[in-house]
């Protein structure tokens, strides 16, 4: 039974999951019916690239996901009733549960609401490269680097943005970590 391929779903909100893909049967007890599951492809080293031209083109990329990925988006857009912190747009496929201190700070980097903040992608991407920070008190900040550009305007709707404040949501609870912001815009600073 060992290496049974098979697809994982992984619940994140109450009828929502997510497939978890490739899985695979690593271990079977069939006394206690207890299977142990492995993530990815079972002797990955011995993989090569496919000899046909249609294989070729729908060839198998392993990619490293984050589990809890789900779950965080789920919580962070329902704490801000699926708005964009910044904007204010209300349509949920164009926005991301960014990270305030990465998952990989394993201080403070826990997947939970008052470490995510919903951005939509022009804005999560412009968070991510500093150039667009949040100080503790919820003030929004442009780097100099696009304020001083003339370009069109989504250039200037992102400059707009600097003095302003992010939306936050009703309960307290769910606001930015006022910490975990100024890690984080000590590290927006750094990087002017």
């Amino acid at each position: 039974m060992d290496r049974v391929p098979l697809i994982y779903f992984l619940g994140f909100a109450p009828g929502l999951y997510q497939a978890i893909v490739p899985a695979f049967i690593a271990e079977w007890d069939a006394t206690r019916l207890i299977a142990s599951i492995a993530f990815g492809l079972p002797g990955e080293a011995a993989l090569s690239l496919p000899e046909t031209v249609p294989e070729r083109r729908y060839a198998l990329d392993t990619v490293k996901k984050r589990l809890h990925q789900g779950t965080f988006r789920e919580a962070v857009l329902t704490a801000y009733k699926g708005r964009c912190a910044l904007s204010g747009l209300p349509e949920t496929r164009l926005l991301d549960a960014a990270h305030i201190v990465a998952d990989g700070d394993t201080g403070y980097g826990q997947p939970v609401v008052s470490n995510g903040i919903p951005l939509s992608k022009i804005h999560h991407a412009a968070f991510d490269a500093h150039l667009i920070g949040i100080d503790p008190d919820y003030r929004l900040h442009v780097s100099e680097k696009l304020l001083v550009q003339h370009d069109g305007p989504m250039l200037e709707a992102l400059k707009r943005l600097n003095g302003g404040t992010i939306y936050l949501p009703t309960r307290d609870r769910d606001r930015p970590d006022r910490e975990r912001l100024a890690r984080r815009f000590e590290d927006f600073r750094a990087a002017q």
